[in-house]
C-alpha cells in the first residue's frame, strides 16, 4: 500500500530492508536452500537450460573482453601505427576492424539476451515452486498459528521472499558472477599486454570503490530498515481497515482511519527523504573514486604513448577497458544492498517454511472409513494454554444418523468441540473417534472430507455464487449445484439475479445478506454430501424470521446424517435427539428437551432466561408509542 522507491541509479533502493542482517553462514545456508530450485531433480530440461545459460554468459564475456582489440586496431590503422599490430589486424584494415568491432558488440548483446531467454523458464519455474511450497505450507499450519499471526504480515513475508529469490537469481548469477569473470579477464589482458602497474591501479580503484560503497550502504541500511518498518505498519493498517470496511462506516471513522494510516506514511516519508539524501552522497563519492582511477590509468597510458611504448590504439583500448569495468561497478551499491536484503527476505520465508506443522498426519496413516458416522468424545480434555484448560473430561456420543446438541453459556467450550472434531488441534487427554477410529490416527484429508460444517458466519470467497457453492465439490455439475441450491432454498433467489449463478458475492460475501450467505453455506455442505454435519451456531447471527426459514433447510440437510449442533439459542435445538449442557468445560446435564425442562436445572434456567428475553423483545417491538 506504500509507494516504493524506484530510483534508477547506482544506489537504487527498492523498499524493504530487513530488521536483521544475515551472517555469512546464514547467507550460505539460504543460498543452499535456493540451489535445488535452480537444479531441480528429475527435470533434465531445466538442467540443460542452466548449463546453456552459463555457456552463453561465458561467451558474452569473452566477446566483451575481445571487443576493445578491434577498436584499438581500427584506431592504429587510421593513425598510421598499425605496423605494430598483429598480422590479422593489418589484414583486416581500418574498415574491416570497425565492422568487426560493431559485430562484436552486437554478438555480446545477442548472447546476453539469449542467456536471458534460455534462463527465463528456469527462473520462473523456481519462483513458482518456491511460492507454491510456501503457500501450501502456510495452509498446513495449525489454526493456533494462524490466529496468532497477521494475514497482512504473512502475505508480506511470502511476497518479499519470492521477490528475493527472483532478485538473487538475476543479480547473483547474471551480475556479480559475470562481473567477477570480466574483471579477471580484463586484469589478465592488462597485465599481459601492458604493465603490472595498470593492474595495480585498477585493483586499488576497485578496492576503494567497494569499501566506500559497502560502508555507505551499511549506513543506509539503517534508514532503509526504518522505511521497511513504516511500510509494513502502513500495509497492515490499510489491510485491517479495508477488511473491516463496514465497521469503519458504522462508526464514521474514515477520517480516523486515514489519520492512523497517515502517521505511518509520514514516518515513511521522513525515512524516504533521508534515503534520497544519502543516495546522492553515495553516488557522488562513487563518481569521485571511479573518475580518479580512470584518470590515473589514462595518464599512465598517455605517458606510454608519449614514450613510444604504446600506440594511440592502446590508449583507446585502455580507456575502453576502464569504462567496461566501471559501468557494472556503478550498480554495485544497489546489487550489494539488494542481495543482502534478498537473503534476509528469503531467510524470513525459509524460517516460515521451517515452522513445524503442529497437526500432521502420522506416517502411513490410513484414510477414515465411515461405516455409520458415529462420533464419540471419550473423556476429552483440552486447553489452548496448558495453564487454562477449556474441556475437562468431556464424554458423549452421536449415534449414526442421530443428532446431538451442545448448549451452554459463552466460554463454556462449545466451539472448541467443533475444532477438535476437525482436528484443528489435538486433544491433551482422551480421544475423539469416528466409527471407532481415533482422528489422530487417520489422514486429515479424509477426516475433513467426511465432515460438513455450517458455521455461525459463512465466509465466502470474492468470486461467483457458482464458485462458492461448488467449493463443497469442485467437480460437481451445474445440475448438482442447482439441486443443492434448491435444497438450501437459495435457487429462487439466484434465478432472479441478472447474472444468476455468475453473480459476484464481493469480498467475504459482503454483497449478500446474512441469511443468503448462510444458505450458500448450507448449499455447499449439501453438495459435499458428508456423512457427518457440524452446525456451529449456524443461525445465531440471524433474525428470527430468517432463522425459521433456514431451520427447514437445516432439518432437511440432517436427514440420514449424524448431526452435531453447537448452539447458543436453545430454540434451535429442541428437536435434537439429545442435548448436553456444557458449563465450565464439563457436562452439567444431558437429555432430551422435555427431560431437561422437567429436571428444572441449568438447562431450564437458560430456557426461561431466553424465553423471557424473547417476550421482552416482542413486547418492546409491539408496544411502541406511534406518536414518538
Amino acid at each position: 500500500m506504500v509507494a516504493q522507491d524506484t530510483t534508477q541509479d547506482s544506489g537504487a533502493d527498492p523498499a524493504g530492508v530487513p530488521t536483521a542482517v544475515p551472517g555469512e553462514a546464514h547467507a550460505l545456508t539460504i543460498i543452499r536452500r535456493v540451489a535445488p530450485y535452480l537444479w531441480p531433480e528429475g527435470s533434465a530440461e531445466m538442467r540443460v537450460r542452466v548449463v546453456a545459460a552459463v555457456a552463453t554468459l561465458v561467451a558474452a564475456k569473452l566477446i566483451a573482453v575481445m571487443t576493445p582489440f578491434f577498436y584499438k586496431g581500427a584506431v592504429d590503422a587510421l593513425s598510421g601505427e598499425a605496423a605494430k599490430d598483429p598480422t590479422w589486424m593489418l589484414a583486416a584494415g581500418a574498415v574491416g576492424l570497425t565492422v568487426a568491432y560493431g559485430g562484436a558488440r552486437v554478438l555480446n548483446v545477442g548472447f546476453q539476451q539469449l542467456r536471458d531467454v534460455i534462463f527465463a523458464k528456469v527462473g520462473q519455474r523456481a519462483l513458482r515452486s518456491v511460492a507454491l511450497d510456501t503457500f501450501a505450507h502456510i495452509h498446513r499450519m495449525s489454526l493456533r498459528y494462524h490466529i496468532t499471526r497477521k494475514t497482512g504480515g504473512l502475505s508480506r513475508i511470502m511476497e518479499r521472499g519470492v521477490k528475493g529469490v527472483s532478485f538473487l537469481l538475476r543479480f547473483l548469477l547474471f551480475s556479480i558472477g559475470p562481473l567477477l569473470l570480466e574483471l579477471i579477464l580484463i586484469a589478465a589482458v592488462l597485465t599481459t599486454l601492458f604493465d603490472v602497474w595498470y593492474l595495480v591501479a585498477v585493483v586499488v580503484t576497485i578496492t576503494f570503490y567497494v569499501v566506500f560503497t559497502f560502508k555507505v550502504t551499511e549506513w543506509r541500511v539503517g534508514i532503509r530498515r526504518e522505511m521497511n518498518t513504516q511500510d509494513t505498519e502502513a500495509n497492515q493498517k490499510a489491510i485491517d481497515s479495508l477488511l473491516n470496511f463496514e465497521t469503519v462506516k458504522y462508526f464514521g471513522a474514515e477520517t480516523r482511519e486515514a489519520a492512523r494510516y497517515d502517521v505511518s506514511m509520514a514516518g515513511y516519508e521522513d525515512a524516504a527523504l533521508r534515503t534520497s539524501y544519502s543516495l546522492s552522497a553515495l553516488n557522488f563519492g562513487q563518481s569521485v573514486i571511479i573518475t580518479a582511477g580512470l584518470v590515473t590509468v589514462m595518464v599512465m597510458a598517455a605517458y606510454g604513448v608519449q614514450q613510444g611504448n604504446m600506440t594511440v590504439g592502446d590508449f583507446v583500448m585502455v580507456n575502453a577497458y576502464m569504462i567496461q569495468i566501471t559501468m557494472p561497478l556503478n550498480f554495485l551499491g544497489t546489487v550489494y544492498r539488494e542481495i543482502r536484503q534478498a537473503l534476509v527476505d528469503m531467510g524470513e520465508m525459509f524460517d516460515l517454511l521451517d515452522q513445524p506443522v503442529e497437526i500432521a498426519d502420522r506416517p502411513g496413516a490410513p484414510n477414515l472409513q465411515v461405516t455409520g458416522g458415529r462420533v464419540a468424545f471419550r473423556d476429552v480434555s483440552f486447553g489452548y494454554d496448558a495453564a487454562r484448560p477449556i474441556l475437562k473430561g468431556v464424554s458423549f456420543e452421536v449415534p449414526p444418523g442421530g443428532s446431538l446438541a451442545i448448549v451452554g453459556p459463552s466460554g463454556a467450550g462449545k466451539s472448541t468441540i467443533g475444532r477438535l472434531l476437525f482436528r484443528f488441534y489435538d486433544v491433551t487427554g482422551g480421544a475423539v473417534e469416528i466409527d471407532g477410529q481415533d482422528v489422530r490416527n487417520i489422514t486429515q484429508d479424509s477426516l475433513h472430507e467426511a465432515i460438513g460444517i455450517v458455521p455461525q458466519d459463512t465466509v465466502l470467497f470474492n468470486d461467483s455464487l457458482h464458485y462458492n457453492i461448488a467449493y463443497g465439490r469442485p467437480d460437481a455439475t451445474q445440475a448438482e449445484i442447482e439441486a443443492a441450491a434448491r435444497a438450501a432454498q437459495l435457487h429462487a433467489f439466484i434465478a432472479h439475479l441478472p447474472d444468476g449463478y455468475d453473480t459476484q458475492v464481493g469480498e467475504r460475501g459482503l454483497k449478500l445478506s446474512g441469511g443468503e450467505k448462510q444458505r450458500v453455506g448450507i448449499a455447499r455442505t449439501l453438495l459435499k454430501n458428508p456423512p457427518i454435519v457440524l452446525l456451529d451456531e449456524a443461525t445465531s447471527a440471524l433474525d428470527s424470521e430468517t432463522e425459521r426459514e433456514i431451520q427447514g433447510a437445516l432439518r432437511a440437510m440432517g436427514q440420514g446424517r449424524s448431526v452435531l449442533m453447537i448452539a447458543h439459542r436453545l430454540s434451535t435445538v429442541v428437536e435434537a435427539d439429545r442435548i448436553i449442557v456444557l458449563e465450565a468445560g464439563r457436562i452439567a446435564e444431558s437429555g432430551t428437551h422435555s427431560e431437561l425442562l422437567a429436571a428444572n436445572r441449568r438447562y431450564a434456567e437458560l430456557w426461561r432466561a431466553q424465553a423471557a428475553g424473547s417476550r421482552a423483545t416482542s413486547a418492546s417491538s409491539t408496544d411502541q408509542d406511534p406518536a414518538r
